[in-house]
C-alpha cells in the first residue's frame, strides 16, 4: 500500500500512555472486502452487519473509504441489503 493509503482512516488511541494507531472500524470493514478471497466474504459481511448494528461508522464514511479502496461497486448490494 501507498503511505497515503495506510494513512487514511487511522485513529491514534492512547494507551497505557503510548499513541497506536488504528485503522477506524469503517477502513477496517473495507478492507474486509478488498481481502474477501483471503479471509472469506462471510467475514466481511460479518463486520459489515455487526459494525453497523453497533453504529461503529457512519454511511457516508463507509462509503468514502469503500470508494478510495475501489471497493465501492462490491459492498454496494451487501451495503443496501444491510442498511435497508
Amino acid at each position: 500500500m501507498s503511505d497515503e493509503a495506510l494513512a487514511e482512516g487511522v485513529e491514534r488511541l492512547n494507551i497505557d500512555g503510548v499513541e497506536v494507531p488504528i485503522f477506524n472500524a469503517a477502513r477496517t470493514v473495507v478492507d474486509c472486502f478488498r481481502f474477501r478471497n483471503k479471509i472469506g466474504l462471510d467475514v466481511a459481511l460479518e463486520a459489515l452487519r455487526e459494525g453497523w448494528n453497533q453504529r461503529k461508522f457512519t454511511l457516508d464514511d463507509l462509503w468514502r473509504h469503500a470508494t478510495r479502496g475501489r471497493v465501492a461497486n462490491v459492498m454496494r448490494p451487501y451495503i443496501e441489503a444491510v442498511t435497508a
